[in-house]
């Protein structure tokens, strides 16, 4: 496809900074990545968690504002100049309500633990809450505006510049293609949820209908389940949910469209959105037990879909665009070992 690139070396805590071009014609998992995927130690298959939660999970509702910013702080991948960028956990919300502890909030505190005292960090991309992954900050004004025009130029050329890996239940057929599908934002039973669209008119896209497109690559395959390389090209609220949602392959630990997705001995098939509210996703029995999860535990399940690998412009005009990477969390690396989800 040309577009995938990069992949295998977010795997296994490598990561590189700004100023690093991505090697030509890398087009997937090389001998070291994969040995970087392999489970560790003994090599006996991991057991059952017991009583603990499911590692690597954030519970911002505990943490006061200096302790989010402390781990914030630790989850920096990368400074250089005036960008910053971070891994940021999954459930960490980057804005909200007056009041609330989100990303946005801390970054007073965060830019004076970074002794950023001149100019305050401010968001230039994030992933969403249930997300997680790379987040970049800058703290110049000048700098900001440059990433925000060359997102935009990308965009409008059809060139991903974000590139996510996700965990679903389900293998997708074919192996590698692009989603075009149109979506909207729709108000069901007080909710709001995503929801596409059959060949849109002019006036629905007008009212906030959006052609949204995707590109995916299956990269490895066990027990029912995707290792599966995402690039958005558009931007839209949960599009590479809905997306792999409409695959009949719902993102592991996706609690908000998976119930869209029905079985009837044995076969999927899409639900209305009309007709099944967001709930926990189900999983199988003989899937819990490759996960050794306990019921419970499966309701914590956090959602598989993490922003590994951003593109930005190089230096100058002609140069190649850097990339950044930011390594597996704790809970998505364990579900790969599990499933033996390894990249061949």
């Amino acid at each position: 496809m040309g577009v995938f690139r990069a992949w295998g070396r977010v795997f296994g805590g490598s990561r590189r900074g700004l100023g690093t071009h991505p090697p030509p014609g890398d087009a997937g998992f090389g001998t070291k990545a994969r040995r970087q995927l392999s489970p560790r130690g003994s090599g006996k298959p991991l057991g059952p968690l017991g009583d603990r939660p499911v590692p690597g999970l954030l519970r911002t509702d505990s943490l006061s504002r200096e302790e989010l910013a402390a781990v914030l702080r630790a989850a920096v991948v990368d400074q250089k100049g005036p960008l910053v960028t971070l891994n940021k956990p999954q459930g960490l919300p980057v804005t909200g309500k007056p009041g609330e502890l989100t990303l946005l909030s801390v970054l007073p505190e965060l830019s004076q633990s970074l002794g950023l005292r001149e100019q305050e960090l401010q968001l230039v991309r994030a992933p969403g809450k249930e997300t997680s992954g790379l987040v970049l900050l800058s703290s110049c004004p000048q700098t900001t505006s440059r990433l925000q025009k060359f997102f935009n130029h990308s965009r409008r050329a059809q060139r991903p510049t974000a590139t996510y890996c996700a965990v679903t239940d389900g293998i997708p057929a074919p192996p590698e293609g692009k989603i075009h599908v149109a979506l909207a934002l729709e108000h069901i039973d007080g909710v709001s949820l995503v929801v596409p669209v059959k060949s849109p008119s002019r006036k629905n896209i007008v009212e906030g209908v959006k052609r949204t497109l995707s590109h995916f690559r299956v990269m490895a395959t066990g027990s029912g389940c995707a290792l599966v390389q995402l690039q958005p090209v558009t931007v839209f609220p949960n599009q590479l949910q809905v997306h792999m949602m409409l695959q009949l392959c719902p993102v592991l630990g996706d609690s908000t469209y998976a119930a869209r997705v029905g079985t009837v001995l044995g076969q999927r098939f899409l639900l209305p959105a009309e007709s099944r509210k967001p709930q926990r996703q189900v999983l199988d029995e003989v899937l819990l037990r490759r996960l050794h999860l306990t019921p419970s535990q499966a309701a914590e399940l956090p959602l598989h879909l993490h922003l590994h690998c951003l593109l930005l412009p190089g230096t100058r005009p002609r140069d190649a665009p850097t990339q950044l990477l930011a390594p597996l969390p704790p809970y998505f690396s364990r579900t790969l070992q599990c499933l033996g989800l390894c990249p061949q």
